[in-house]
């Protein structure tokens, strides 16, 4: 048995693909801990979750544009300066002190942390641990900056000052990019060519049942020729409103059509029979019986959607969002809509293609649903993760000894 530290931030759609692998870890008796929000994780992965509490507690940790700060019509390079300088550099300044007393009380042998939760990698190199990236967006493996020197040397610039802060200046690797090891929840089918290092894995997306609310009602769907959710997730609640109530236009009253529609904001104002408002959907339960998503191309939401072979309408508004787009269309998998034109008759003209069995966007829906199945995911996660784990040997300076293991060597 070895022990498993899980490095994360207070989002639910980087902590979901790390509870897949965190279940199979344990269900093969390793002993697994969190550090990051703990009420976040005790939701996601169970109230028996071990966590270290690593974030400022949040009322609604779960919504990024909350903790963030930044306005809907702040975009592109903008809003990517304003990302890590307003909340993923804040955010590793005081995880990093919190890593390292959950280092110190547990005694990891491998630690695995988030893209977004760049303190862990830091963290755990300075102190000579074996330590894994988990990428839960396939952004940074195709270098989204390589066309923009500038933005990445400013980039690396706070990477550095950070690393001299919370660790002396020690290390040297891209905290994003572990040279241990890169999880990657995807495949060739939706990444592309794009070539790739040997240490970045492509497990495919780690999918695993989560908690659901049991309200939820599925006798509405039955009956229904063709079903349609759409969703922009919780993060983008303030952006939402138009396009949401653009969708509800465009598929109100449509023949054979019911329309599940998330609405976390209550920003929809009129909806017509056909249509489902709810504040919240059981995501993964409900995709294995919708026929398209219409959604804002975030990674995981695209990746289990494609998991159930289901097309997509995707209108992406920031971030990683138009590469995961790019892929889903350059993959034939789906439709993109520019976020901020995505007029009714222009959604309900994409989900009308989309839904064309002809037109072959749910066929390679299915093709990568398999090659996502054939990676492995979880278990395939696990597997790279064991394989990294040392040979049984005594404790050594580089290597801390939990409190823990010091009372059982007692």
């Amino acid at each position: 048995m070895s022990r498993f530290l899980f490095v994360v931030p207070p989002l639910v759609g980087h902590i979901n693909p790390a509870v897949g692998t965190a279940a199979v870890l344990a269900a093969r008796g390793h002993h697994i801990a969190w550090a990051g929000p703990a009420d976040l994780v005790h939701r996601l992965a169970g109230p028996d979750a071990r966590v270290f509490p690593c974030v400022p507690p949040d009322p609604e940790p779960e919504n990024a544009e909350e903790i963030v700060g930044r306005t809907a019509d702040l975009k592109g390079p903008a809003a990517f300066q304003f990302l890590w300088e307003r909340f993923l550099i804040p955010l590793a300044d005081h995880m990093a002190p919190r890593i390292r007393a959950a280092i110190e009380e547990f005694g990891p042998d491998l630690v695995i942390a988030d893209q977004q939760t760049v303190a862990g990698g830091i963290v755990a190199e300075s102190l000579g641990l074996t330590w894994v990236t988990s990428a839960t967006t396939s952004a940074e493996l195709v270098d989204p900056l390589a066309g923009m020197p500038k933005v990445a040397a400013w980039l690396d610039g706070l990477i550095e000052a950070l690393r001299g802060r919370i660790a002396d200046g020690r290390g040297t690797a891209d905290p994003r990019m572990s040279p241990h090891g890169v999880l990657a929840y995807t495949t060739s089918a939706l990444l592309g060519p794009a070539p790739l290092p040997e240490h970045v894995w492509l497990v495919g997306p780690s999918v695993t049942d989560r908690p659901a609310s049991a309200d939820f009602p599925w006798q509405w769907l039955e009956g229904a020729e063709r079903t349609v959710l759409v969703s922009l997730g919780t993060a983008n609640a303030d952006a939402s409103g138009p396009f949401l109530n653009a969708a509800v236009q465009a598929l109100s009253g449509l023949p054979g059509i019911r329309a599940v529609i998330a609405d976390p904001a209550g920003t929809v104002t009129e909806a017509g029979e056909n249509i489902l408002l709810r504040p919240h959907v059981p995501q993964l339960p409900l995709l294995a019986r919708v026929d398209a998503v219409v959604c804002h191309a975030g990674h995981n939401t695209v990746c289990e959607a494609l998991w159930h072979g289901v097309p997509l309408v995707v209108a992406p508004i920031r971030d990683d969002q138009p590469i995961v787009a790019g892929q889903v269309t350059a993959a034939g998998a789906g439709v993109r809509l520019r976020f901020g034109r995505a007029d009714a008759r222009r959604i309900a003209d994409a989900v009308g293609t989309v839904l064309d069995e002809a037109a072959g966007y749910r066929d390679a829906a299915h093709a990568i649903g398999l090659s996502f199945r054939a990676a492995g995911g979880s278990e395939a996660a696990a597997d790279r993760l064991e394989g990294l784990l040392p040979r049984p040997q005594p404790p050594t300076s580089g290597h801390p000894r939990s409190r823990e293991q010091e009372r059982t060597a007692r």
